[in-house]
């Protein structure tokens, strides 16, 4: 548990209420923002100058002047940060980090044309018993009218945002796409398990269990018992862990994750997986009174299934990012990982989602902004050997390009990131049965599931307790 203490002599809430209490006393400045905007930013400089890892380095800004407060936020993130970010509907966010989404359930890549210019999409995967599904859409089936028209950057998001829609597939031959057939889904409002494949393969005296996971959510640790629990009472000798369009989640879905992978030995040792570096006034204080959970995440032996590997297979591409990156390199030091795919994201902080009602104690100070929220990183993490800062990503052993031109299933064994791992685990060569197409000149695009796949990069430190609610 995340416990945050007062950084400042007078109580949080304290500082809030005055600041207020300046903007009520003082004469009308017609030249100053709204009212609204004013607390909105109040409740963004107090929060940020508390938890943020750069806090150093925050701009002296006027609030009072400030009319955007989005833009203010933006204005206050230190240069080498990315990844933090401001929103005004923070209900739909959590949900969507706890996998609960308004969507089609099929995650997206998308590719521009070298000839028009117009875009297109590949699906990448699907969620079982989503209206995608359902439709009968399939990993790899080309998407290249949204509504009747042409995909291009002003419209692409409707393919995710929109309540219903009309798709028209796309058809490709000899090096050219061709339009097919149309059909419609209605989105729904879904719970989404992480855990989409669970399969073992047996090969050449080998059992190798494939396990393909989409997001880290501790409440569904549940389905990963039951995957490894699976590939325990089966006695499988390999792992390949999917994590190719995992954008991460929540830190403690990544511990339970590895202290269910890693050796035994390192998990009853209770072993560092990361050590956690906050802002130098949290640092300080979590050292200074020995509170070491708070600057360390560790291997936990009481999680339900430990299969004891000395070696797991990675499956990565760019949209392997955050938790799933400190997946990576936690095992590292204690684990043989083999990475097959390509070069991952690159994110090597974690961050808190901060809330009105965790800075204001009275609900009248908020109730006109209760949607708002902000995500600012609060720290920085690195393994047991020190290693951080990986702004370029983890480069993977083995360079295999995901073709989703080919729509082989994910779980397949010719699927060309599986059948790698199966080479290098069997030493025999799996060569798909499926014709190779000449595929048109494209530029990728952009990737996704849902409308907050960019804030969705995240490594997310759960069970938060704020200054006003430590007693």
């Amino acid at each position: 548990m995340i416990h945050i203490v007062k950084k400042l002599q007078l109580p949080l809430i304290s500082i809030v209420l005055i600041g207020l209490a300046i903007f009520s006393s003082c004469k009308k400045d017609d030249n100053a923002a709204p009212e609204l905007t004013q607390k909105i930013n109040e409740f963004v400089k107090v929060s940020m100058e508390e938890v943020y890892l750069w806090e150093n380095y925050l701009p002296n800004i006027d609030i009072k002047y400030e009319f955007d407060s989005k833009a203010y936020f933006d204005k206050l993130l230190y240069e080498e940060d990315k990844w933090s970010f401001i929103t005004d509907d923070i209900e739909a966010l959590e949900a969507s980090f706890a996998g609960v989404e308004t969507t089609y359930g099929y995650s997206l890549a998308f590719g521009r044309f070298s000839n028009s210019g117009n875009l297109f999409a590949l699906i990448e995967y699907i969620y079982p018993n989503s209206p995608a599904e359902l439709a009968g859409l399939r990993r790899g089936d080309i998407i290249v009218l949204v509504n009747g028209t042409d995909i291009t950057e002003a419209n692409y998001t409707t393919l995710f945002n929109a309540a219903s829609i009309t798709i028209t597939k796309g058809i490709l031959n000899d090096g050219a796409v061709s339009q097919g057939s149309s059909l419609s889904m209605n989105a729904e409002i879904l719970s989404l398990d992480p855990v989409l494949i669970t399969k073992i393969i047996e090969t050449n005296g080998r059992k190798i269990g494939y396990l393909f996971y989409a997001q880290y959510i501790s409440n569904f640790n549940a389905s990963l018992d039951n995957a490894l629990s699976y590939f325990k009472d089966q006695s499988i000798t390999d792992l390949v862990l999917d994590l190719r369009y995992n954008p991460g989640g929540y830190i403690s879905a990544a511990q339970y994750l590895c202290s269910s992978i890693a050796p035994l030995s390192v998990v009853t040792n209770k072993e560092i997986i990361v050590t956690l570096q906050w802002n130098d006034y949290y640092q300080n204080y979590w050292e200074s009174n020995q509170v070491y959970s708070q600057v360390r995440a560790n291997f936990d032996p009481t999680v339900v299934v430990n299969l004891n590997l000395p070696k797991v297979y990675i499956l990565t591409g760019s949209g392997t990012a955050s938790a799933s990156e400190l997946t990576i390199t936690g095992l590292d030091p204690y684990m043989d990982v083999v990475l097959i795919g390509d070069v991952t994201y690159g994110k090597y902080t974690g961050s808190i989602t901060i809330k009105p009602e965790d800075i204001f104690s009275n609900p009248s100070d908020y109730t006109d902004f209760t949607n708002w929220g902000i995500q600012p990183i609060v720290l920085r993490y690195a393994n047991a050997n020190g290693i951080t800062d990986f702004k370029d990503g983890f480069t993977p052993n083995f360079d295999v390009y995901d073709d989703l031109w080919a729509g082989i299933p994910l779980g397949d064994e010719t699927e060309p990131l599986l059948a790698k791992a199966i080479e290098q685990i069997t030493g025999i060569t799996k060569i798909s049965s499926l014709k190779k197409q000449n595929v048109p000149l494209y530029e990728n695009f952009a990737r996704g599931f849902s409308r907050f796949d960019a804030n969705k990069q995240q490594l997310i430190i759960d069970n938060f307790v704020y200054s006003k609610d430590l007693k």
